[in-house]
């Protein structure tokens, strides 16, 4: 077990490292065009940007499917519970992914509007779509006011993270001023409010794979502490 978590956890680690700068990239223009004053009304004529009250939270947990990974999953598990009784600043509903957050939320009676589970270490960002749509769709329509996503941050072989990030609405970061001369086709809004839901949909997707590097890591960390101590 711990030869197969080592082999799948090299493959995972490549990956999460390859799309970080992508991430990082995407984020940084985003906060390039926020910042460039595009229309009067502020923010009004882009929905995912749209401040609120805020009278319902939602998160999108992420973790394993299967345990044998240390104390990984509690961490996990533990962060989400302290964000839900004391950080949350309204009720909250959950969307899951993987069947270690899904069943503690089930059995601690949390509000669970749906999950996903079973997702293959090759997950492409394609496949993860459906949870874009529901994140999306739940935010734009009103049913939840803010949107925040809990996953483990894979920092190193020995060290995961469990890291609390604010999806929605989006809070652009400082402009880089890289880029000072866009040229936009059709025209900046636009181009702005077709960015938005790829910013969203690629934070997810780095999550997940985020994730799957953090289990490998824990799993191939545990197993070797296991036959050690066995």
């Amino acid at each position: 077990m711990e030869m197969v978590a080592a082999s799948k956890m090299r493959r995972s680690q490549q990956r999460v490292l390859a799309s970080r700068p992508y991430a990082e990239r995407l984020e940084a223009m985003i906060g390039d065009l926020a910042n460039l004053q595009l229309d009067g009304d502020g923010t009004a004529a882009f929905p995912l940007l749209a401040q609120r009250e805020i009278k319902k939270i939602e998160v999108l947990l992420v973790t394993p499917d299967k345990g044998l990974t240390g104390p990984l999953n509690s961490h996990i598990l533990r962060r989400a519970s302290t964000f839900l009784l004391n950080e949350a600043e309204a009720p909250v509903q959950l969307v899951t992914v993987g069947k270690k957050g899904r069943d503690f939320m089930i059995r601690t009676r949390q509000e669970v509007v749906a999950e996903f589970s079973n997702l293959k270490d090759s997950v492409e960002a394609a496949e993860i779509l459906p949870i874009t749509d529901i994140v999306i769709d739940d935010y734009t329509s009103g049913r939840v006011d803010a949107v925040y996503l809990i996953y483990p941050k894979f920092v190193n072989t020995l060290t995961q993270t469990p890291t609390v990030h604010k999806l929605l609405p989006i809070e652009p970061p400082e402009a880089t001023g890289a880029y000072p001369d866009y040229i936009f086709e059709p025209n900046a809004p636009e181009v702005l409010n077709s960015l938005l839901p790829r910013l969203i949909d690629t934070q997810i997707y780095q999550a997940i794979l985020e994730n799957f590097a953090s289990e490998y890591s824990a799993r191939m960390v545990a197993m070797r502490n296991a036959s050690e101590n066995a």
